[in-house]
């Protein structure tokens, strides 16, 4: 009967092998969730997304960068035109997107320009979003 403790010392061995190997934000739950968070409390959707002629998301081109829908309600404000393509985060390391959506920090050092709202997310929301615009590669 020494194969029962042999088995189980087999099978904790191989979960913590899967376990340390798995990166936070990689893992399908956090991929859910951040897509959950981009496209219904952070609303990137909203900017991010091309839309047609009649105002309706283009789907199928989703995070793909568009012209922002709205414009400033603050004359000579720091406004931003066009929103940049998110999906696959092409202009940012995980470390970098992980500052911003965490400060509210771009890449550059600088704050973003409105409408772009200066986040102050968990770290581990952060990633859970990284996770989900990083599968849209």
């Amino acid at each position: 009967m020494k194969l029962i403790p042999l088995l189980g010392a087999f099978l904790l061995a191989g979960f913590l092998f899967v376990a340390a190997a798995a990166r936070p934000g990689d893992t399908a739950a956090s991929i859910d969730h951040g897509k959950y968070l981009v496209e219904h409390v952070a609303m990137c959707i909203q900017c991010h997304t091309p839309r047609d002629e009649e105002g309706n998301l283009l789907l199928s081109q989703r995070f793909q960068g568009a012209p922002v829908p709205f414009v400033s309600p603050w004359p000579n404000s720091r406004w931003a035109n066009t929103a940049p393509s998110i999906a696959g985060l092409p202009q940012y390391t995980t470390d970098q997107a992980v500052k911003l959506l965490t400060t509210g920090i771009s890449r550059t050092g600088q704050s973003l320009r409105s409408p772009m709202p200066p986040f102050r997310m968990s770290e581990s929301d952060a990633r859970d979003i990284i996770a989900y615009l990083k599968s849209l590669e």
